[in-house]
């Protein structure tokens, strides 16, 4: 037969069985098997084998080889409980020739300058003659070698290095698609699981519920419960220990609810920074989830060591029940969550089965939400002015911006009735532009009409001094309405500058380099150190409401907010004073020394006409 036709037929057969779904499904070392078998038939050489080059690419070492001696094919990762090597050290020339030649075809391996190192440990004892090697790749790296070996003399001919050539460019093939699987499993792993605790994730989970609800809907029988767990005041041990006491935390109670073995148990998930959802199947009595709410509360109770402390945390658990609450997989998503809110109102700690009520209260909350979406898409919040009064009470020292939000079917709404349902929804920042925004058309307007307005005062929230760009934001709104960044005065509660300590402090550095000035706002509630204050460029303390109601008559206020007035003076710190109502408020406050008082002895807060109106103008 011409070598023409025998290198079609080797093709053929090689095309035959690589083509074949039965290899394509088969495992790495079947695959490997029926290659090097392939081999030994069709060239008629005694051994066909493959080698990987390991990462330090100093040997090969066997991944496979089949003897036709041998009845089976047989792995060779391991001769005597070892790896058999070949090392780079006893076989440069076979190393270089098989890196810079790529293909090498030795009639005489014995004798031949690139094959004769093997001779002695080797070919002679194995009775190898003849060495055809092709090499392997991973991508453009190489990455082994398939090695033919004849117990005869022979000359290679073109046939014989074609088809181990097109063998070792199918195990390349097979190199490149088990790579791109591992990148996909990772990739999957990414987008369908949580780092941190190894669980699923929101998504996975939403996935799960739908082929749940499905299944139920087309057999016409079945249920589900789907569990809120929302651990309680985490925000506290961040505050408190750090976001790593708080990782190892999340990470601790994943493990224990993973670990907890109850019936109908079908899946869990992380699904937010401290909350996670369990799915039951069938098993949904009340009573019986009782009973499994009880176990994870109290497994979740269980002291957890963090930092060679003993931390007790709890838990809110809302439960939602498909088909007799709810008909869709997101609702039952939303049920559960509208009843996680509602333990949490009830006092921490509690579970909450998903009622009527409940359902009319998360619509109304999920309503909401998508209104404010809306309303901030399109700038639509309002801003009243709450005058801030030197400590006569008599001349206007500046103001503070309060945001409002006029409901086109519930009229004006104050912050406490939005602001939380814009920060479960992750919309705190884009309030906080919104607010800022409108503060500063309102200078603008007011510098168009002559009638300028004092240095404004505009809250910030925990979520908006994370954010680095948050300088940025402010410099490019000011620069819009050509205002000056020194027109405004930023207010952070204690518990916002809890989190991360350096990224907080250079966003506030930051903000007081572009001009504005900083307070701390309803001071003395939180959990600021001196070190803190001391540290942080703020240049007001604002004492918080609750210690000036009972002035002058309670001696515990008078005595802390006297420590605060000097706490200030010790820091060079001016000193405003909330919620002053009352002229015997105003008569104390001046003695002692207070800088700047607000509350409704002056005026509740105005709408900017009327705030100018009474204020402002000439």
């Amino acid at each position: 037969m011409r070598d023409s036709e025998v290198l079609v037929t080797h093709h053929r057969s090689l095309m035959e069985l690589s083509h074949n779904i039965r290899f394509i499904e088969m495992p790495r070392p079947r695959k490997l098997a029926a290659l090097m078998e392939l081999c030994t038939r069709l060239l008629g050489v005694k051994r066909a084998s493959v080698w990987l080059f390991p990462p330090e690419r100093d040997r090969i070492t066997c991944e496979w080889l089949h003897d036709q001696e041998q009845s089976d094919s047989n792995c060779c990762l391991a001769q005597n409980g070892a790896e058999f090597n070949l090392y780079r050290s006893d076989h440069p020339e076979y190393f270089q020739a098989i890196t810079e030649e790529r293909v090498i075809a030795v009639d005489d391996a014995r004798k031949d300058i690139r094959t004769r190192s093997f001779d002695r440990d080797y070919l002679t004892v194995q009775n190898i003659h003849s060495m055809l090697d092709a090499p392997i790749f991973d991508g453009e790296q190489l990455s082994g070698v398939v090695c033919l070996e004849s117990d005869t003399p022979r000359e290679w001919s073109v046939p014989d290095i074609s088809l181990v050539a097109a063998i070792a460019d199918t195990i390349s093939l097979m190199n490149t698609h088990e790579a791109w699987l591992r990148s996909k499993r990772a990739l999957d792993f990414v987008s369908r699981y949580d780092s941190l605790t190894g669980l699923a994730n929101i998504d996975s989970l939403r996935d799960r519920l739908s082929h749940l609800v499905r299944k139920i809907k087309r057999r016409g029988t079945g249920s589900l419960a789907l569990l809120w767990i929302d651990v309680d005041r985490l925000k506290t041990i961040n505050d408190g220990l750090g976001p790593q006491a708080g990782d190892q935390v999340i990470a601790d109670i994943g493990m224990r609810l993973k670990d907890i073995q109850l019936a109908g148990k079908d899946f869990l998930a992380r699904i937010g920074g401290d909350e996670f959802a369990l799915v039951i199947r069938n098993y949904t009595l009340p009573g019986f989830l009782d009973e499994v709410t009880q176990e994870i509360q109290t497994r979740i109770r269980q002291p957890i060591r963090v930092s060679d402390q003993d931390l007790n945390v709890s838990a809110s658990v809302g439960i939602c029940h498909f088909p007799g609450d709810c008909r869709e997989p997101e609702e039952l998503l939303r049920g559960a969550e509208a009843a996680m809110y509602h333990a949490k109102r009830q006092g921490r700690d509690r579970s909450t089965l998903f009622d009527s009520e409940i359902q009319m209260t998360a619509r109304s909350r999920f309503a909401l939400e998508s209104e404010l979406r809306e309303t901030l898409k399109t700038n639509g919040l309002d801003v009243f002015y709450q005058p801030i009064m030197d400590r006569t009470g008599t001349q206007l020292e500046s103001a503070e911006a309060l945001v409002r939000w006029k409901h086109p079917q519930r009229g004006w709404l104050s912050p406490i009735e939005f602001l939380d349902v814009a920060r479960s929804a992750g919309l705190m920042y884009e309030l906080g532009a919104c607010v800022l925004k409108n503060v500063c058309a309102h200078w603008r307007q007011a510098k168009d009409q002559n009638t300028p307005l004092p240095t404004i005062s505009v809250n910030l929230s925990a979520e908006q001094v994370l954010v680095p760009e948050l300088p940025e934001l402010v410099r490019e709104i000011c620069k819009n309405q050509d205002m000056p960044v020194s027109a405004l005065q930023f207010e952070v509660t204690e518990d916002s500058i809890q989190g991360d300590f350096s990224g907080i402090g250079r966003i506030l550095e930051q903000l007081v380099e572009a001009g504005a000035e900083l307070a701390i706002d309803d001071f003395g509630t939180g959990y600021s150190s001196l070190s803190r204050l001391k540290t942080l460029p703020f240049s007001r303390i604002k004492i918080d409401r609750s210690f000036i109601n009972n002035l002058p008559d309670d001696d515990n206020d008078c005595a802390i907010t006297l420590s605060i007035i000097g706490l200030a003076r010790g820091l060079g710190l001016s000193v405003v004073a909330e919620g002053v109502e009352s002229e015997a408020h105003e008569a104390w406050l001046f003695e002692k020394g207070c800088d700047y008082l607000q509350g409704y002895r002056y005026s509740k807060p105005l709408p900017y006409s009327d705030f100018i109106s009474r204020y402002c103008s000439r």
